[in-house]
């Protein structure tokens, strides 16, 4: 409950081991908050931001300009690999199997690992306290799959589609 309620709050933390049987607590300054306690769940936000901690980022702050580009920079990314990969992929199956074969392996990808993603990054998140640390999970997918496209994929160029 802690840890969660850390996470949704964007804070930071560091695990420390405690006796068995000992309440979790949240110890912020030198504020020390039990997770057991009713309050627990009003009380962490108020310390959080008693300690300095802003409690959202300042819309003041933020470059409109410089994230809409970004996001466009990301979706024009996207769009230049997705076309060519759909090409590919339905090359690499002979025309009776086309559709299982390459409808198959598409949603197992993006429902299994980019489905799990959100929980499969909070629970990474939770479990080390480094807010970023949820990054390496999709840095991670890529990365195999890079290596095993660049083993296993065979190269398509002359291939009679038709017969394959």
């Amino acid at each position: 409950m802690a840890k969660s309620a850390l996470v949704n709050l964007s804070v930071n933390y560091t695990n420390q081991d405690a006796p068995k049987g000992t309440p979790a607590q949240v110890k912020i300054g030198d504020q020390t908050l039990t997770s057991t306690s009713p309050d627990f769940a009003k009380a962490l936000p108020a310390a959080i931001k008693t300690h300095g901690y802003p409690a959202s980022a300042d819309p003041a702050d933020i470059n409109h300009v410089m994230t809409v580009l970004l996001l466009w920079v990301l979706v024009v990314y996207v769009t230049l690999v997705y076309a060519p990969i759909a090409a590919w992929l339905v090359e690499l199956f002979p025309s009776r199997i086309r559709y299982s074969g390459l409808s198959l392996p598409y949603h197992i990808g993006n429902g299994w690992f980019g489905g799990f993603l959100p929980a499969t990054v909070f629970a990474i998140v939770a479990a080390t306290g480094n807010i970023y640390s949820g990054l390496w999970y999709p840095v991670i997918i890529a990365a195999m799959s890079l290596v095993v496209g660049l083993i296993f994929l065979p190269e398509t160029k002359d291939v009679d589609i038709r017969t394959n």
